[in-house]
């Protein structure tokens, strides 16, 4: 039982087997009748995942060393109006400015916590406020749009059927992620960072350095996702590209992520995602209201959250043995 419960607190594990065990509840249910498993509803799962899958990697590599960037929307917002306004120029022009303006933001954010010594909430709220007022600046609180859609088409277009351009560059930055972590100094330095600061800094890790890289990468990944979803969908505005932040931290989370820090891994990020586009694609075939989406989803984290907690193996015998005392003294 032990066991079992430990696989079940490792995130990552956790969150496989969870997406594990839902596509096996739709399969199910498509055995029962329902339409579910096909082409068409593959394609719309990993176009979700690559929705807000670069937002969920960014904020997942925050948490790894112990921070939390919640300028996500902001600039998710920023790149993605950056990226039209200049892609009406030239789309490649457009997709480089916002992810340098995404780079540069980050790593703004970044130096100014470690040099001020300040936390990541105050600083990241900040940027969040100043990405998304200068989003609504450049367009002037409107709809900006690409001419044409050749932009638009070329990267929804299928690509052997299940993926697109969009969902294979969020899976590649996946991988690459997965691999930096795992397999580089500075990824076990983050991981290191994430566990102990102070130690890490004992040790030798330069933390200010890597701290300043991963805020840079983070707004990279949000200003980047903000400019390929603008992309996809040939327009722009500061409004409609704001609603990333609850299912991004959900998949996170899901994923095994940790306020504490050191416990974040981009394969258990991306099963996260997995997990929330699958749900809401699964729902939504069976023709279920958008708005249970959200409950079953945070009934999901709730879940999560109860057996995470430290105290658990010590309450279930407290619970125990008060159930025994209440027995013996009803017998009595």
């Amino acid at each position: 039982m032990n066991d079992i419960r430990r696989i079940l607190t490792r995130g990552s594990a956790r969150a496989w087997l969870l997406l594990g065990a839902l596509f096996c509840g739709f399969f199910a249910l498509s055995e029962a009748g329902y339409s579910f498993f096909g082409v068409a509803t593959t394609f719309s799962v990993l176009e979700n995942f690559a929705t807000f899958g670069l937002v969920a990697l960014g904020l997942g590599l925050t948490l790894l060393i112990r921070e939390f960037d919640i300028s996500m929307a902001g600039m998710f917002s920023l790149g993605g109006c950056i990226a039209v306004l200049l892609g009406k120029i030239d789309p490649a022009l457009g997709l480089a400015a916002a992810v340098a303006v995404g780079l540069c933001g980050g790593a703004a954010q970044g130096f100014i916590l470690v040099r001020l010594h300040l936390g990541s909430v105050p600083v990241t709220l900040g940027g969040l406020l100043t990405f998304f007022g200068i989003a609504y600046v450049l367009t002037g609180n409107r709809t900006v749009s690409l001419q044409g859609l050749n932009v638009a088409l070329a990267i929804n277009a299928p690509v052997f059927g299940v993926f697109s351009a969009h969902s294979i560059i969020t899976i590649i930055l996946f991988v690459i992620a997965s691999f930096f972590v795992a397999y580089t100094r500075i990824g076990r330095d983050m991981i290191a960072i994430g566990g102990d600061p102070r130690a890490a800094a004992v040790a030798g890790v330069n933390t200010r350095a890597i701290t300043i890289g991963v805020f840079a990468s983070s707004g990279m990944l949000f200003a980047l996702a903000g400019a390929l979803m603008s992309f996809s969908l040939s327009a722009a505005s500061p409004a409609g590209l704001s609603d990333v932040t609850v299912p991004a931290v959900a998949a996170v989370i899901l994923g095994g992520a940790s306020l504490a820090g050191g416990t974040a891994r981009p394969l258990g990020m991306a099963a996260g995602v997995l997990v929330i586009c699958l749900l809401r694609t699964g729902l939504t075939s069976l023709g279920v209201s958008p708005h249970v989406h959200e409950i079953v989803s945070g009934a999901i984290l709730m879940a999560i959250a109860i057996s995470d907690c430290p105290d658990w193996p010590s309450i279930r015998p407290r619970f125990t043995l008060r159930r025994q005392h209440q027995g013996s003294a009803g017998e009595s």
